[in-house]
């Protein structure tokens, strides 16, 4: 028998006999001493109560002891009671000693969490409801321009409009910001819910020489594509100018010119003419890619759309022998677009379709509309083509580039860009030998 089990035995015993004593001295008339059994009754009882109610009592410390984390206590006092009190005792301990590690853990993890933030070149900030800094690190304050930070719209006095910006954009999206010193700022935005509180993420970044890189980029390609074009026409031009000269000089100024110097005479003017037309029409491509008007945007049907697209093209690639099939799903769907600008684009890429399948056994052109996985609108084109090789995959959107014999390249830059404009995305797919599909992303 163990030690608590001796000790409960025990008090009951007195309390038995205490009891007892008091029966005996009532029933002798000995009302003074009968009198004196109850207070030693009572202390009996609540010494009884009080013993019993250890358990619960240590139980009491032990949930407070996790509810307010403090767990330096430790159980062993009464470990000498038995083997079910040393037992309760070790689990207690040992529960405990979980809760220590686990918060020990998470500090280590904060901290190590704390340490990259305050370390990396991203600016990082974080405000709540009422726009109260909760966080900020020292590449946040390097980006701004500001050595502190206590709310948002603090940040009015060196950035008017950056904090209406950081409070109104969606989580998820992004925005540019070009700061009074010429910094270019990408401003990304996600959204945490902490014990029922939102909080707002922002991160920072300075693109700026990015931005650069790739305008410079930019140029270059434009260049080459404009050396190599105006070269193009240029070249035979002058060639040609020679060649006009020598007949005015040795055929038509000797005399009376043969009829074979006035033909030659006739065909370089033509070839000049035909070229200086190709410039013309050149610089007339280039100038509408770089005029492209402002889209006036509302809400088309998406069904309605591709159905304007296909009653355009329909003869055509009826006549050319292909199969084309349209669809939306639901039917309902809408977009918010310049509808003008946005078929626009549709009819362009199922023309290059079109002549993607020039030489395919069984054309076949698809066009689907649907709501995607990230619930944006999405226009399919796809084709059964023989695919776009990589080489050019990569520089289709590059403008003027082109694959074909009499194209522009100014149709698939010119959609992109119309599309950029929309705030959407142009993507294209083409596996080796597999047909070519583009993908329109709009937000619906």
């Amino acid at each position: 028998m163990n030690r608590f089990s001796l000790n409960i035995l025990f008090r009951i015993t007195a309390l038995s006999i205490t009891v007892a004593l008091g029966v005996w001295f009532l029933l002798q008339h000995m009302y003074f001493l009968a009198g004196c059994m109850l207070p030693l009754l009572a202390i009996q009882i609540y010494g009884l109560y009080y013993y019993l109610n250890r358990v619960n009592r240590k139980l009491t410390l032990f949930l407070e002891s996790i509810r307010y984390e403090d767990f330096s206590i430790r159980f062993s006092a009464d470990n000498k009671m038995g083997k079910s009190f040393s037992a309760l005792n070790h689990q207690f301990n040992e529960v405990l000693e979980a809760f220590r590690q686990t918060r020990a853990e998470r500090e280590a993890s904060l901290k190590y969490i704390d340490t990259i933030i305050q370390h990396i070149s991203v600016g990082i900030l974080s405000f709540d409801n009422d726009g109260k800094i909760e966080l900020i690190n020292p590449a946040a304050f390097r980006l701004l321009g500001i050595y502190r930070l206590r709310y948002i719209d603090e940040l009015k006095h060196t950035h008017p409009e950056l904090p209406e910006l950081m409070l109104y954009l969606q989580a998820g999206h992004k925005s540019l910001f070009g700061t009074q010193n010429g910094q270019q700022l990408s401003i990304n935005a996600a959204s945490v819910r902490l014990q029922g509180r939102l909080v707002k993420l922002i991160s920072i970044q300075n693109i700026h020489a990015e931005l650069q890189r790739k305008e410079l980029e930019a140029w270059q390609n434009l260049t080459k594509i404009l050396r190599h074009e105006i070269m193009n026409s240029i070249t035979p031009i002058v060639s040609l100018i020679g060649t006009m000269k020598d007949i005015v000089e040795y055929d038509i100024a000797a005399g009376t010119p043969g009829p074979e110097a006035v033909e030659d005479l006739k065909e370089a003017l033509q070839t000049v003419e035909s070229r200086s037309k190709g410039i013309m029409n050149f610089v007339n491509a280039y100038r509408d890619y770089t005029t492209l008007p402002e889209p006036q945007f509302t809400q088309v049907s998406l069904k309605t759309l591709i159905a304007s697209v296909s009653n355009l093209l329909q003869s055509d690639m009826r006549a050319a022998g292909i199969t084309y099939h349209a669809g939306v799903s639901p039917e309902n769907i809408e977009v918010h677009a310049d509808a003008a600008q946005l078929q626009m684009v549709l009819i362009n890429l199922v023309k290059n379709a079109m002549d993607a399948l020039e030489h395919t056994d069984k054309p076949l052109i698809n066009i689907k509309g649907y709501i995607s996985s990230t619930q944006q609108v999405c226009i399919e084109i796809a084709d059964n083509g023989p695919g776009i090789e990589q080489e050019a995959l990569e520089r289709i959107f590059i403008p003027f580039f082109t694959t074909k014999k009499k194209g522009s390249g100014i149709g698939l830059s010119l959609s992109q860009q119309i599309i950029q404009m929309h705030g959407g995305q142009l993507k294209v797919v083409s596996p080796p030998a597999a047909g070519t599909t583009f993908y329109v992303l709009l937000n619906s």
